[in-house]
């Protein structure tokens, strides 16, 4: 029996939780399978492990694991991976699949575009500031600046750089020193999930810098767009294991 376990990041904020698992519980309604099951990587319950110990008390024998992460860094590389691997000694009759992060998308280039045009001060001449939540893995850098390149390309930005919050460079301190005698506006996105803490700390750092013009957006967050990317990479992730036909709405 096929199923489907769902490992967002997890938060220290409640309601980052509570809006991951609303998020989850929206995908799975257009995903056909018997067994479906909510985890956490880190700082919430339940864990991977519980996680898929409760798909296989539920009869699965097939489990494919579903990453909801925005790029490929170390939870989706070396994390996520270590624990399937420990399941899978647990558990050697249980077929794994794993899927990927939700990557480079066109869709998720328009909802940043969404963001910019909710705060309902797009002028001529602006550019945008993507926020990374940072990583030490320089393929996280090298896909953020692709999606910066194709928000660019689409939109018709005067620029679209990036920055990150940890990890390597640039910093949001870096990029604002560089910024402060340019008089363009600028739209600064988190390109995050879910921001919480995250986005108050970026507001009190836009704080300590007299740099004009800087419109702080809406995370990417949990919209439809993100949830029709995650639901194309789980029917990819799936169709791993030969599902017949019509299991997907």
């Amino acid at each position: 029996m096929q199923a489907i376990l769902y490992v967002a990041h997890g938060s220290r904020v409640k309601a980052g939780v509570e809006q991951a698992v609303a998020f989850l519980q929206r995908v799975q309604q257009d995903i056909h399978l018997p067994i479906q099951e909510i985890c956490f990587l880190e700082l919430a319950q339940p864990t991977i492990a519980e996680g898929i110990d409760s798909c296989v008390r539920q009869g699965a024998t097939s489990i494919a694991i579903m990453p909801i992460l925005l790029l490929a860094a170390q939870h989706a590389k070396h994390d996520i991976p270590q624990e399937i691997d420990k399941a899978q000694a647990q558990y050697p009759a249980i077929r794994f699949t794993y899927g990927e992060p939700l990557g480079v998308h066109e869709l998720l280039i328009d909802t940043l575009q969404t963001r910019i045009l909710e705060t309902q001060l797009l002028t001529p001449k602006a550019s945008v500031l993507l926020i990374g939540r940072g990583s030490s893995d320089p393929a996280v850098k090298a896909d953020l600046a692709k999606i910066a390149s194709r928000l660019r390309e689409k939109y018709g930005y005067l620029a679209v750089e990036t920055c990150f919050l940890y990890g390597t460079g640039p910093s949001l301190e870096d990029w604002l020193q560089q910024r402060q005698d340019d008089s363009h506006p600028v739209f600064i996105v988190p390109y995050l999930l879910f921001t919480g803490i995250l986005r108050q700390s970026i507001a009190k750092r836009l704080q300590g810098y007299e740099v004009n013009n800087m419109i702080l957006c809406n995370s990417l967050g949990y919209d439809d767009n993100v949830k029709k990317v995650l639901v194309e990479r789980i029917v990819e992730l799936v169709q791993q294991n030969y599902l017949e036909e019509g299991c997907f709405s």
